[in-house]
C-alpha cells in the first residue's frame, strides 16, 4: 500500500453495525459482538455489506460492528487499545507496524491458525514476514499493494516502442529512447526510497540486518550500493529533483502534464493523474511490473498493505479469530482484491485478479526478494528521521556511493539501537 504516515492525531468514523443471533462455541453467550477497526478507504461499503451478510448467515450468533479509523493518529489509539482502553476485537494495521505493536505483548499469537487454516506457506512474504515476530505469527496478511511502472502509451508509440522492457538493461535502453523530443524518459524523484529499497533487494542487499537481536544498517554492502547505482542511472533519464521525494512536487501532477513517459507508483495514482489532466484518458495509461535483472522476471518491490491483529485484551478473541480467518481466506481475499484493486495475500491467488494494473502489481508482489521494511519495532523511527533520503541525494549530486552509504548505515544503526 502507500507509505504509512506518522501518527499525529486521532479520528474515528463509525461505518456500519450489523447484528445477528446465536452462539459462538466457547463464548458462553447467546450473542457475540465482534468489534472491528478497519482503516478508512481500505474496504468499500459494498464489500463490507456482502461480507457481513454472508458471515452472519453462516454464523447467526455474531453481531459484527465495523468502524473506520483514520491513518493519522492510529498508532496512539492502537497502543491505548492494546492496554485495554476501548479495545476492539480485530484491528487492521499497516504491515510494517506489526512489530512495534507486538513489542507491547498485547497481541494474540495466531500461529496455529496461520499454519493449520490459512495456508501460511503461500502468503506474500511482504505481508507475512512483518507479522511474524520471533517465529510467532501475530499479524494475518489481509491485502497488498505495491509499485508498478505507469506509462504514457502515446509517448511510447511516438518513440516507436512496441515491446515493454523484460529486464533492467532493456528498461534503461528504452528509457533513453523515450528521454527525447521534450519528453522525460521517466520521472523519478531523488528521494523515492521505497523504490530504491526494491532495487537494493533485487541485488540481494538489505536496508538493515538483525544479528543476535541487534539491528544494523546495511546500505553500505556491495549489493545495496549496486542498487543505489542503478537508481542513479535510471533517475538521470528524467528531470526529477534530486533533493525531492514523490510529494515534492506531487509526482502525479508532473506526470499529468503529458510529457513524462514513465512513473513509478501504485496503480491508484492513475486516478490523481486523470483528475489533474482531464485531457488524458484511462486508456492512455499502461502498466507493467518493475523489471528485474533477469529477463522475464519482475524486480523486487516494497510490498505495502495491511495485516489483521487480535488484541490479547479483546472481549471476544475466539469469535474474532474466526472472523479473521474468513477475511483472510480465499473467497473473501478474491472478493476484496476485485473490489479494491488490491493484490490477494497469497501468490496462488494472483491469477484470480484481472486488469493490466492488477496483474502488474501481483507479479511484483510475488517476485523474488519483494518484502516489507526491516521487521524492527523501531523501524518507524528510521522512517521518521529518514537518513536514507539525504544519502540518496548526496549520491545523485556526485558523492561517493560507498562513503555516503557508510554514513547512512551508521545513522540507521544508531536509530534502531535507540530506546527513545
Amino acid at each position: 500500500m502507500r507509505s504509512r504516515p506518522v501518527p499525529t492525531s486521532v479520528a474515528l468514523v463509525c461505518l456500519v453495525s450489523l447484528t445477528g443471533c446465536g452462539i459462538i462455541p466457547g463464548t458462553g453467550s447467546d450473542e457475540t459482538t465482534v468489534k472491528i477497526w478497519l482503516m478508512k478507504d481500505s474496504a468499500s461499503d459494498d464489500f463490507l455489506e456482502r461480507f457481513t451478510k454472508q458471515y452472519e448467515k453462516e454464523n447467526p450468533s455474531v453481531d459484527l460492528k465495523v468502524e473506520f479509523q483514520e491513518w493519522t493518529g492510529i498508532g496512539a489509539k492502537v497502543n491505548a487499545a492494546l492496554e485495554g482502553k476501548d479495545t476492539p476485537d480485530i484491528i487492521e494495521v499497516g504491515n510494517t507496524q506489526v512489530a512495534q505493536y507486538a513489542e507491547s505483548d498485547g497481541l494474540t499469537n495466531l500461529t496455529v491458525e496461520a499454519t493449520r487454516d490459512l495456508g501460511q506457506e503461500d502468503w506474500l512474504p511482504g505481508l507475512a514476514q512483518p507479522g511474524n515476530i520471533g517465529g510467532a505469527q501475530y499479524g494475518i496478511p489481509w491485502y497488498a499493494a505495491n509499485r508498478v511502472v505507469i506509462y504514457n502509451k502515446k509517448i511510447f508509440q511516438e518513440a516507436g516502442i512496441r515491446a515493454l522492457p523484460r529486464n533492467q538493461e532493456e528498461w534503461i535502453d528504452i528509457t533513453k529512447r523515450l528521454n527525447a523530443n521534450g519528453n522525460q524518459g521517466i520521472y523519478l524523484p531523488g528521494q523515492d526510497w521505497y523504490t530504491l529499497a526494491g532495487f537494493v533487494w533485487e541485488e540481494g542487499g538489505e536496508l538493515a540486518v538483525e544479528r543476535s537481536g541487534t539491528w544494523d544498517g546495511a546500505l553500505h554492502s556491495k549489493a545495496a550500493v549496486k542498487g543505489m547505482k542503478f537508481y542513479k542511472e535510471l533517475q538521470a533519464l528524467g528531470a526529477g529533483p534530486v533533493a525531492g521525494d514523490e510529494r515534492t512536487p506531487l509526482q502525479t501532477g508532473v506526470f499529468a502534464k503529458g510529457n513524462v513517459a514513465q512513473l513509478i507508483d501504485t496503480p491508484g495514482a492513475a486516478a490523481a493523474i486523470l483528475k489533474a489532466n482531464p485531457a488524458l484518458k484511462k486508456e492512455d495509461l499502461g502498466y507493467f511490473p518493475i523489471p528485474g535483472k533477469q529477463t522475464g522476471k519482475p524486480g523486487a518491490v516494497f510490498t505495502g498493505g495491511s495485516d489483521l491483529i487480535v488484541p490479547e485484551k479483546a472481549d471476544n478473541r475466539a469469535a474474532a479469530v474466526e472472523v479473521v480467518k474468513a477475511l483472510a481466506g480465499e473467497k473473501w481475499q478474491i472478493e476484496l482484491a476485485r473490489a479494491m484493486n488490491y493484490v490477494p495475500n497469497k501468490k496462488g491467488l494472483a491469477g484470480q485478479v484481472s486488469g493490466e494494473s492488477n496483474k502488474a502489481m501481483a507479479q511484483g508482489a510475488g517476485a523474488r526478494g519483494s518484502k516489507a521494511t526491516p521487521n524492527s519495532p523501531r523501524w518507524a523511527n528510521v522512517e521518521l528521521k529518514n537518513p536514507i533520503k539525504p544519502y540518496m541525494t548526496a549520491v545523485l549530486k556526485g558523492g561517493d556511493p560507498e562513503a555516503e552509504a557508510q554514513k547512512a548505515s551508521a545513522a540507521i544503526t544508531k536509530i534502531l539501537a535507540s530506546t527513545l
